[in-house]
């Protein structure tokens, strides 16, 4: 550094052949010393994504298109070139923007036609595929490197713009070193050599060695080598903490099927047989086994009655004829309220508190915020002195244990509960309220049959929802993808 005066610590690192990390500590000391200075000066490294390295092996899809249509003679359909190059359809499809954008090709209808420009572009690296293969050979690169290699590196990224995982740019932070006069001074009078120690040993206690040395501080703001630990995939950390929770609040957890009979899943909740309600739910009927056994006689009679008339709880009922073939039908579950009405059927006595974590399916069409198939947590509270105000505040306790702490109930409509409410938290970067999710008492046409006369607080809740917004994403789609990256990087404590 005396012959050199500036030297970044990599450079220094190279230089005495000694880790970068040591360097690091030693370049601290010193500038808490007063004896160095370190200037930071930030620049931005590039190195190849997941797909970049596919493209550079197999080649950009985008030319691998057009030498295919030059093959077969200019002209061919998606679906025949989707065939020709070994890629699915979407492959293709994503790349018609990027043809469309270098000029490349022209689409009419199903067909793509290679263009003049195309062909020109048969033999020739454009600036995308040599940064590309610079990357593929060097691993990781500065702007500065690009461009020392001939490359022009904002055309290149403007090509690549908008494809991911691609290539990755990260900024980091060079730490150039610089001697003060402090430190030259010091060189000029000449260095006393000290050995520093890091650790106390027995050894060093007992012959009072400990006394010619100097002992190190530590720096807890000092570079340390990166860890990464092991953590929950998002999703299945709203399970457990979701779990977590109704467990403290002295809630058992039970379990049942994915595949319910339609008597589980509807006419035990009082769900018309004949009623858009019914259908509402978009259900996955099961082909195989196509219908189930019904409960005990006895029970099955007291639900036809409810449905038809009313039975023993004073309503009127449904008014039409139930049909034991429709509550036979099997079906993928629609709610995990069938769960909680099992465990009612089964304990209708209080106090007792049940509640179900799992899997639940809907004909939905798949968009950023909707899946057929999502995690639902069902609960239910049978106790003599349970109130509407108790099923709010056991709501409360849950969504502020799960770091919400804005939130209101609106009055609503559930087919099997009276008085009814939809929950909705505040989220403060949105600055809107957001449905999460129902709840209310269970009408006595429900719990009468089973022989409960107490009053029964439910709810159901969406599980994928809280999950995104307590981890900030988008799309639900986000929730199911193997974004290592993402996971290595999230707070473990968030």
């Amino acid at each position: 550094m005396k012959e050199i005066g500036a030297l970044s610590q990599k450079d220094l690192a190279k230089r005495l052949n000694i880790d970068q990390i040591f360097i690091a500590g030693a370049t601290k000391a010193l500038l808490e010393l007063g004896l160095i200075s370190i200037k930071e000066v930030k620049y931005k490294e590039y190195r190849l994504g997941k797909k970049g390295k596919y493209f550079v092996e197999k080649g950009l899809p985008e030319k691998r298109i057009i030498k295919y249509l030059n093959t077969v003679g200019t002209t061919s359909t998606i679906k025949e070139i989707a065939d020709g190059i070994c890629e699915e359809m979407k492959v293709v499809g994503e790349s018609l923007k990027i043809l469309d954008k270098k000029g490349w090709t022209q689409k009419e209808k199903a067909f793509l036609t290679l263009t003049e420009t195309g062909k020109n572009a048969l033999n020739k690296r454009l600036e995308d595929e040599k940064l590309l293969e610079l990357l593929y050979e060097c691993k990781a690169l500065t702007s500065e490197e690009i461009r020392e290699n001939g490359i022009k590196l904002e055309e290149a990224l403007g090509l690549l713009r908008g494809r991911r995982q691609v290539v990755e740019e990260k900024e980091r932070t060079h730490r150039i070193c610089s001697l003060t006069d402090k430190g030259k001074r010091l060189l000029l009078e000449g260095i006393e050599k000290v050995s520093d120690i890091t650790n106390l040993t027995p050894e060093l206690l007992k012959d009072g060695k400990w006394r010619n040395f100097r002992f190190k501080k530590y720096d807890i703001n000092s570079d340390t080598i990166k860890h990464i630990p092991g953590k929950l995939q998002p999703l299945q950390r709203i399970l457990e903490s979701t779990r977590k929770i109704f467990l403290e609040m002295g809630f058992k957890e039970i379990n049942s099927s994915l595949v319910e009979s339609s008597f589980w899943d509807f006419d035990a909740l009082f769900q018309p047989q004949d009623h858009p309600a019914r259908e509402m739910q978009d259900t996955f009927f099961v082909e195989k086994p196509k219908f189930a056994v019904l409960p005990e006689k006895k029970l099955v009679d007291k639900i036809k009655e409810t449905h038809e008339n009313g039975g023993n709880t004073g309503s009127l009922g449904w008014q039409y004829k139930w049909l034991p073939e429709r509550a036979k039908q099997n079906v993928l579950r629609t709610h995990t309220t069938a769960s909680t009405i099992r465990a009612l059927a089964k304990n209708p006595k209080g106090p007792q508190k049940f509640f179900n974590v799992g899997l639940v399916f809907r004909r939905e069409t798949i968009d950023y915020k909707h899946l057929p198939i999502f995690h639902q947590v069902d609960g239910i509270i049978i106790d003599k002195d349970a109130s509407f105000s108790h099923l709010l505040g056991t709501l409360e306790v849950f969504y502020k244990k799960m770091g919400f702490n804005k939130f209101e109930f609106r009055p609503a409509f559930f087919p099997y509960t009276e008085p009814s409410v939809e929950i909705f938290v505040w989220l403060e970067e949105k600055k809107d309220w957001v449905e999460m999710g129902g709840a209310g008492i269970f009408r006595e046409e429900v719990t009468f049959p089973f022989g409960c006369i107490e009053p029964v607080l439910a709810w159901g809740l969406g599980l994928e929802r809280l999950a995104m917004f307590t981890y900030g994403f988008e799309d639900i789609r986000n929730l199911y993808l193997s974004d290592l990256k993402w996971l290595q990087e999230i707070p473990i404590c968030q």
